[in-house]
Parts: C-alpha cells; structure tokens; sequence
C-alpha cells in the first residue's frame, strides 16, 4: 500500500529553465548562452545546491574564471529567483493526493535563497509533510546518503513510496533504495503513472 509520495522540486512543482530566463536579460543569444553555460553549468551552481559556498562567493568565482561576462553574470544573478513559480497543474495533483489522506514530501537539490523566495511568495511548502534539502545535508541527489536522510527523518518505508523525478540518475537511485519510482516528464503523464498506483481517482 502506498502511504508516501515523494516530489523533485525543479521542473516538478516549480518551474527552472534558466536558458530561457537568460534569454529574456539579454537579447543575443550566443552571449546568453554563454552566461547561461558560465553560471548554471559551473561548478559553482553545484556547490550551491550543496550548501557548501554562499551566493556571493559563487558569483566571485564565476566571474574571476569568466570576466568578459561580468555585467551579464551579475544581472541575471540579481533576480533569476523570478523564474521560479509553481507548476500549477503539478500542485493540482499535489492537493488531490493530500485530500485522499498521502503524506506528502519533498527532496530536492536546492539552494537556501531560491527555498526562501519561493517560501516568500508562495504556498507551495504549505502542502509538505515534510522534505530534504541538499543545502542543508550537504549532499546531493543521486548520491544514496540524502534519500537516507528522507528514509530516517521521516520513518518511510520506501516500498510504501513513490518517488518522482525529472531526472533519470536521480530516479534510477531511488529505485535502487526501495522506492516506487516515476521519471517525471509531464503532469498528464504523472496522473497516467500515480493511477497505476491506485493513489489518484480517476477524473
């Protein structure tokens, strides 16, 4: 019996595509994907979601190995936390299986600014039982350790969990533990999977 399901954030419940952020600050496109790969294919980006660097010192680093881009980088790093909303028909069925009695919880390779703007503006934390971070545990998904701490803060069994990620690795990880596992690719795609389930009504 299915008691837990288990949401990504990014591209799950809330929206991320920084290239087309990028796009929308600057208007040539070869020079915004060179901002995009500098900033969000850095190494850098990852220590963020690892807890492990601050912001600031992130941006420092990525402009010291890339000063042609300064200017650039500094921009898009002021506000990129904008592009960060609710995927609505995805928390649609969030509250469809949090009516039907599921506890429901988050982990998620995040950054503590991004969590505390989306927080900020939005409810959607407000649907969690509960959830891990990667910028707290310092570590990140698919390494085993941070599906760990999911398992023992929470008490869940992963046999009696379904898992959903964007991400193959991620998925393919979670499977490897224990956990029912869905790779996530869109919200008509997640209702077809969770009534295999049994866990969503059909509509």
């Amino acid at each position: 019996m299915i008691k837990n399901i288990i949401f990504d954030l990014g591209n799950v419940l809330i929206n991320f595509k920084p290239l087309d952020y990028v796009c929308t600050q600057i208007a040539d496109y070869r020079r915004a994907n060179e901002v995009y790969q500098s900033i969000f294919k850095s190494p850098e980006w990852l220590m963020l979601d690892r807890g492990i660097v601050t912001e600031k010192e992130a941006i420092n680093a990525i402009c010291e190995r890339t000063s042609d881009l300064n200017k650039q980088i500094r921009l898009v790093m002021t506000d990129w936390y904008h592009m960060l909303t609710p995927m609505e028909d995805v928390l649609d069925i969030v509250k469809e299986l949090k009516s039907v009695g599921h506890k429901i919880y988050f982990l998620s390779n995040y950054q503590l600014l991004a969590y505390e703007h989306v927080r900020s503006v939005y409810s959607v934390f407000n649907y969690f039982d509960g959830g891990v971070f990667s910028f707290e545990e310092k570590s990140l998904k698919p390494e085993p350790e941070i599906y760990e701490k999911l398992i023992k803060r929470y008490a869940i069994e992963p046999h009696e969990s379904i898992f959903i990620d964007d991400t193959k690795d991620n998925v393919e990880s979670a499977s490897i533990i224990g956990f029912n596992a869905i790779l996530f690719t869109s919200s008509i795609k997640l209702r077809e999977e969770l009534r295999k389930y049994n866990v969503l009504k059909i509509s």
